[in-house]
């Protein structure tokens, strides 16, 4: 195999240079400046969270067994091996952007049956959550141990509040969410048939109930802030952030 398959692609490294350059853009006196590099931070942030979301369910399923992930190209972060491009990576980044809401984006398709334990093959479904969690706790450390200015504070976050919402979102015991598949290795084979048909729409119902009802949107974010608070995040930096990236909705 080539050593390049699981070298960080160059279209990562790119997402990672559009999240940098946005930085710097926050750092920059002047309104526009500072709106235009948030959102350049949060999106291109978002983006790369999603692959080292998918590379974490690649890398656990291929110290597992599935040695197949490294054929498909998963180990190099390359964003366009994650599915479809529109449903699974710009669908979720522009709902992000008008809606606030961070839906799970890219997928992998893992090899259940080369896995060596029903506990590695729930592990692999836990891996992507568990990366968003972390993401969301080391961007909340570096605000509080660095401070950075306050504008690449409010942007850092958000973006550490959206990973927290992932987080919460994905861990749901709902089909076709990674919460259902920590558990599903254990469940009846009766229980696993159900999650195969309903997985194809379960999330589009979650998703569709998240944008249409305020107050059920309210709670997941009330929920997602209380995990926030406690990893050391600061809410009133995150709304800033929020507003920011969301400027239309004050114009």
């Amino acid at each position: 195999m080539k050593r390049s398959a699981v070298l960080p692609s160059p279209l990562f490294l790119g997402l990672l240079a559009v999240t940098a350059a946005g930085a710097a853009l926050t750092l920059l006196d002047g309104g526009f400046a500072t709106t235009t590099g948030t959102v350049l931070f949060v999106l291109g942030g978002w983006a790369v969270t999603l692959c080292l979301h998918e590379f974490g369910h690649a890398v656990v399923a291929y110290k597992g067994g599935d040695f197949s992930v490294r054929d498909k190209g998963y180990l190099t972060l390359d964003i366009r091996r994650y599915t479809d491009p529109v449903l699974s990576v710009v669908l979720p980044l522009v709902l992000l952007a008008f809606g606030g809401i961070p839906l799970p984006g890219g997928a992998v398709w893992i090899n259940h049956h080369a896995l060596r334990s029903k506990k590695i093959e729930s592990l692999v479904s836990l891996a992507g959550p568990i990366s968003n969690l972390l993401i969301g706790v080391i961007l909340a450390g570096i605000v509080a141990l660095f401070s950075p200015p306050a504008a690449l504070s409010a942007a850092i976050s958000y973006l550490a509040l959206l990973q927290v919402f992932a987080f919460v979102l994905n861990i749901l015991p709902i089909p076709g969410l990674d919460g259902w598949g920590v558990l599903e290795p254990f469940m009846s084979y009766q229980a696993q048939q159900f999650g195969a048909k309903a997985r194809p729409w379960a999330p589009l119902v979650l998703f569709a109930v998240l944008i249409g009802f305020a107050q059920v949107s309210a709670l997941f974010f009330q929920a997602a802030a209380s995990v926030f608070e406690a990893i050391g995040g600061v809410p009133e930096d995150a709304g800033d952030g929020a507003r920011t990236f969301m400027f239309w909705r004050s114009l």
